[in-house]
């Protein structure tokens, strides 16, 4: 593989940075504009690209690639959930998942070759954090998925704002009016908590929906399952919530996992009710999906119940749990690498 092909990653590149390298090769600008085109429409290879000159395709063939993501292998749930396998060009893998809904259809990205954030209920972090991906290859998910979607969620494997240049540059590209034109308001981008880095995304003025992985309404709780809590306090978090609310006017989703006797007490639902008293959110309950060897145990579904009944601060769903026979529900993706 040459240092171009290594370096240069068409998919991760917007319709004018395409013209300028096009020039650079002493072709017409417009070029990129099909070059651009092309890839969006799910193009594997500058063979496909067939009004591109037979000269130039054999050129970029030799030196770039536009084949990665790979499709390694496409799992079926029970309930029509899809988890996709995917290699990329260097041989990491990567997990996404497709969930099918009386709405629509979403898919669930990665972001990240495993994850550095240590949530301890959670399968991505098993082996750490291998690299961060490019947007390209956040794209390549999309754009490789073979179906139509409805939604995006980027709560896939790793956390996206330890990402942040890719992921946010990814957004742009899988928005942009010559591409795949997905709204961003039907974007939803997870967080375990990068309070620098949600006062940076408020302030790109991006009108996605912002999901924060909350998962307890106290610091000691919360220190116990997540070491982000270490570095950033609850406070600290949600005062960059109500920012990011200011600035984009979209209500956050608040995610709490419930894990039997750890988070889910009458207690814990009064604090939460303390802490989001006033806040234009949403709470999210998502009954825990377990994790080889994780300690953890789904809350019983009268204590959801019970503990949904408890909260008047928002208004407050119970996530359907989809794909977990297949290990693709929420939390459990991880790619056999971490496994």
């Amino acid at each position: 593989m040459s240092d171009a092909k290594r370096f240069l990653d068409p998919l991760s590149l917007f319709p004018g940075e395409l013209s300028e390298f096009m020039e650079s090769l002493n072709q017409p600008a417009w070029r990129g504009k099909q070059i651009f085109s092309w890839l969006h429409r799910g193009a594997k290879s500058f063979d496909e690209m067939t009004d591109l000159p037979k000269n130039l395709r054999e050129r970029l063939n030799i030196d770039f690639s536009v084949e990665a993501p790979f499709e390694v292998e496409r799992l079926q749930s029970r309930d029509g959930t899809q988890k996709i396998l995917w290699e990329l060009a260097d041989g990491e893998r990567v997990e996404s998942a497709l969930m099918q809904y009386e709405t629509g259809t979403s898919l669930c990205v990665s972001t990240q070759a495993g994850c550095r954030q240590g949530c301890s209920f959670c399968a991505s972090c098993a082996s750490g954090l291998a690299r961060n991906l490019t947007a390209g290859e956040i794209l390549g998910q999309v754009l490789r998925c073979r179906t139509q979607i409805n939604r995006l969620v980027i709560m896939g494997m790793g956390e996206p704002l330890d990402n942040f240049e890719n992921t946010t540059r990814f957004l742009r590209l899988v928005s942009h009016p010559e591409g795949k034109k997905l709204s961003l308001r039907n974007i939803s981008i997870s967080t375990c908590g990068l309070v620098p880095e949600i006062d940076r995304l408020s302030l790109l003025g991006m009108p996605v929906t912002l999901s924060v992985s909350l998962h307890a309404p106290d610091d000691e709780t919360r220190r116990k399952i997540m070491p982000i809590a270490k570095k950033y306090p609850i406070d600290a978090l949600i005062a960059s919530c109500k920012h990011y609310f200011q600035n984009t006017r979209r209500r956050i989703s608040y995610e709490y996992v419930m894990l039997k006797g750890i988070n889910d007490t009458d207690i814990h639902a009064r604090k939460l009710n303390r802490l989001l008293a006033g806040q234009t959110g949403h709470i999210n309950l998502i009954p825990y999906n377990p994790v080889y060897p994780r300690p953890y145990q789904p809350s019983d579904p009268d204590r959801i119940r019970i503990f949904a009944r408890q909260l008047s601060c928002c208004d407050v769903t119970v996530r359907r749990t989809l794909g977990s026979d297949i290990n693709a529900a929420c939390g459990q993706l991880a790619a056999k690498r971490n496994l």
